[in-house]
């Protein structure tokens, strides 16, 4: 069996696992994953798929932004939820368990919206590949009943960017996202100030070119992941002076390059996780 062959396989398993929810709301952040989920789920249910949008301070608004485009693009309905994360306990003092206190009062709204719809089911974008990094977050969406169709279908993160190519969604070779708060060292406070100046500092370096980015802070200091190969030209006159001043400008006192490249989860190194 060749690998389109297989992708083909767990592709009819997702369509199934839709179907059979009957109605279904999508936790729609705009990432590769989530977007491919609610473009099938809108394919398969039509109407009955309703797409939910958490729009708070760990949520670019270039990235919720880009979840409205979609959205009226496919002709789905869309809820957006405000919600404050300082509003979660303990979110703010970063300990290595947040994402599981900020995951589990974030999908407790996802669920609520959606029964004001007449939906009982709620499923996020989780993939094959999300099994093996430390994230807390999963024992919150398996305590209140999330389902995740992509992972239950088997796909992985590289077969859900060859589905979306071929379904023409501009995601498909997106770089992987991730909530602004997960950029900070454990430990570390988060604020709202903080949020901004990381959004602003990875912004600044996408529009150099870069993608596949992360700016880490660690106190005074922000690590920046860029991938293997950008790491030359990252480092190179005039982009690392121009990097490394705008950084600063945001308020940063040192500008560090991470030697090792981009990496998700690398905050878990930390906790040998």
């Amino acid at each position: 069996m060749d690998n389109l062959s297989d992708i083909r396989i767990k592709e009819s398993a997702l369509t199934e696992r839709i179907k059979a929810a009957g109605k279904l709301a999508v936790a729609f952040s705009g990432g590769v994953d989530s977007t491919y989920l609610l473009y099938k789920a809108r394919e398969v249910l039509g109407d009955d798929a309703l797409a939910v949008t958490v729009r708070s301070q760990v949520l670019t608004e270039e990235e919720f932004g880009r979840t409205v485009s979609f959205c009226d693009k496919i002709g789905a309905k869309q809820e957006v939820i405000d919600f404050d994360v300082f509003s979660v306990e303990d979110f703010a003092n970063n300990p290595p368990d947040r994402c599981y206190n900020c995951k589990k009062k974030i999908f407790e709204s996802v669920l609520d919206s959606a029964r004001k719809h007449g939906i009982e089911q709620v499923a996020d974008g989780s993939n094959v590949d999300d099994q093996g990094d430390y994230r807390p977050g999963m024992r919150a969406l398996k305590e209140l009943g999330i389902v995740s169709p992509l992972k239950e279908a088997g796909l992985t993160k590289s077969d859900i960017r060859i589905l979306s190519k071929e379904a023409g969604l501009d995601t498909w070779d997106h770089p992987s996202a991730a909530c602004l708060a997960s950029r900070f060292a454990y430990g570390e406070k988060i604020t709202t100030e903080g949020l901004s100046r990381v959004a602003s500092a990875e912004k600044f370096i996408r529009d150099l070119g870069f993608s596949g980015i992360r700016v880490r802070v660690h106190g005074d200091i922000a690590r920046i992941e860029v991938r293997d190969t950008d790491i030359a030209e990252i480092s190179s006159e005039p982009v690392r002076r121009k990097v490394s001043e705008e950084l600063k400008r945001l308020g940063f006192k040192y500008v560090t390059m991470d030697m090792d490249g981009y990496r998700t989860g690398s905050m878990n190194e930390a906790i040998g996780k």
